[in-house]
């Protein structure tokens, strides 16, 4: 791959003082292309666009960004002129291409000095027209149908599309923002949907900080009009496109930001549509492993906590995207924790239990990426029970079985797997932590039941014997809930049951932080955040 680098000497001193210099594209590493108009461009002062501070927020040595974006262009001339094939021709498998477009094409579709306007809709109408700027005769399709081009281009190339609604333009109206132009924002988010590709609604998550911010504090930010930024606009637009990648949860993309990327809040589910992806048998474990998008560490250098569980600590992908809104509480809990310090690592895998999560071969995965000073917090038992479950208590009685493979599987106790995971992480150098489970939203005569002779007490029971830090958060969760009452507890379960909200989640991650605090010895605790910020 090979680029013309550009120096642009007319931008802002304090802009380039605060943005890094190109450097030599690198082959081997993945590359964000960025497809779009002025409001994404490298632009000129007064009217940056965000792909110009985008970069800073990468580290070029795990990944290439090339801002491809042109001022003046619609979905239509950034095809009809070529620099959709000049920058689909880069595209190698493991790329992505940000796809951003809509201010311009509901400009006029064929006048004397601009024609760059696409038919409104998602459809496949046409229109014949001889371009009175080109002077080439034109067959004019709808938005819809160039976005659709730029998305199965990009996939044909094996890379993966992620399209974005518009940037917000500085209309107001009693005191809101225009969350426009036109429908473009809403037929975006349609093609993401229809064509099963990532969306990132930019407009709204941007509109409402605007809104917070009110209409005389946003207005420096548009010096020259009311839809380009100076460079304070340009970067808070590039903060919300990299919030938004990170709702999109893309392992690849997430790995790759700076330190300075890192420290972005992650955007709010609503804000993005996720691409459908069906749980495969169980057979294809491979398959599955790629569907559960399980992260690795951000930055290897850094010390990693990892999470192991169920899906009351991860469900699903952990981006809610089942349409049922259950989350574990792993997810919240990075919020508090300085990524600058250290990767928070959420491996737990929903269905498993002590013996299936190891089975499963999830253990060996975690076990690969352990190191010395790494820390392990596992939380089992909610799925110990039944045909595949391990044998009841902590003793070392065993039990051979049949397996699904034909074979002959020897089953061990409940115990001996929370010992062996002691085990393993210590043999890492790193530290392992014990949770109980969380309470289920079970009562009785008022209060939360509480398990006995079960799975919080033989966690307790391992704990114990191993001298391994424990939280006990089967009974610290039930106090919470016992204090709310069964009404406001029932709204924190998204199945009314075993899984929470995201509301819940996040109650549940204080929880865990309060516990953590609480050992007379915290092996995370110079690794919290001075000012947690909100996951949500």
């Amino acid at each position: 791959m090979k680029r013309r680098l550009e120096v642009l000497a007319l931008l802002p001193l304090a802009l380039l003082a605060r943005t890094p210099a190109f450097a030599a594209l690198n082959p081997a590493l993945p590359t964000i292309f960025i497809a779009g108009d002025s409001t994404a461009a490298d632009g000129t002062p007064d009217a940056i666009g965000w792909g110009r501070p985008f970069p800073r927020f990468f580290d070029p040595a795990k990944i290439n960004v090339i801002n491809e974006a042109r001022g003046g262009r619609s979905s239509r001339t950034f095809v009809t002129e070529g620099l959709w094939d000049k920058l689909v021709t880069d595209v190698k498998p493991g790329d992505y291409v940000l796809i951003q477009f809509g201010h311009n094409d509901g400009a006029e579709m064929n006048g004397e000095k601009i024609a760059r306007g696409s038919l409104p809709g998602l459809g496949d109408e046409t229109e014949e027209i001889d371009n009175r700027v080109t002077k080439q005769h034109e067959t004019v399709h709808t938005f819809g149908w160039y976005m659709r081009k730029m998305i199965s281009e990009t996939r044909a190339k094996g890379a993966t599309p992620i399209l974005f609604s518009l940037t917000v333009r500085n209309i107001w109206t009693n005191g809101r923002v225009e969350r426009g132009s036109g429908q473009y924002g809403e037929w975006t988010r349609e093609l993401g949907k229809a064509e099963n590709a990532a969306f990132v609604d930019l407009t709204n998550l941007v509109a409402d900080r605007f809104e917070q911010m009110g209409e005389a504090a946003v207005a420096p930010l548009y010096p020259k009009d009311h839809t380009h930024t100076n460079d304070a606009g340009a970067e808070l637009n590039a903060r919300y496109v990299i919030a938004g990648l990170k709702a999109v949860r893309e392992n690849a993309i997430i790995r790759t930001f700076s330190a300075e990327g890192r420290a972005i809040e992650i955007a709010p589910p609503n804000i993005v549509v996720l691409p459908r992806l069906k749980l495969p048998p169980q057979s294809a474990h491979d398959e599955f492993m790629h569907w559960l998008n399980l992260p690795d560490p951000a930055d290897p250098a850094l010390p990693s906590l990892f999470l192991i569980g169920d899906s009351t600590v991860r469900n699903g992908r952990g981006d809610g995207i089942d349409g049922l809104g259950q989350w574990g509480w792993g997810d919240p809990l990075t919020a508090y924790f300085d990524p600058a310090k250290i990767n928070v690592v959420n491996r737990a895998v929903g269905g498993t239990g002590a013996r299936t999560f190891m089975a499963q071969g999830y253990w060996d995965g975690v076990l690969g990426l352990l190191k010395p000073g790494d820390i392990v917090i596992m939380q089992f038992g909610h799925n110990d029970n039944g045909p595949t479950a391990p044998l009841h208590g902590i003793g070392e009685e065993t039990e051979d079985r049949a397996n699904t493979a034909g074979g002959k599987e020897t089953i061990h106790t409940w115990g001996w797997y929370m010992r062996k995971y002691v085990a393993d992480a210590r043999a890492k150098g790193a530290t392992p932590v014990i949770g109980t489970l969380i309470p289920r939203n079970t009562w009785e005569n008022g209060k939360i039941a509480r398990q006995s002779d079960s799975h919080a007490d033989w966690a307790r029971a391992v704990a114990k014997s191993e001298s391994v830090p424990l939280l006990d958060l089967n009974e610290l969760i039930a106090r919470r809930y016992d204090a709310l009452g069964e009404t406001a507890v029932t709204a924190l379960f998204a199945d009314k049951r075993v899984h929470t909200s995201k509301e819940g989640a996040e109650m549940n991650a204080e929880v865990v932080i309060g516990a953590l605090r609480a050992l007379p010895a915290n092996p995370t605790a110079a690794y919290l955040s001075s000012s947690p910020a909100r996951f949500w």
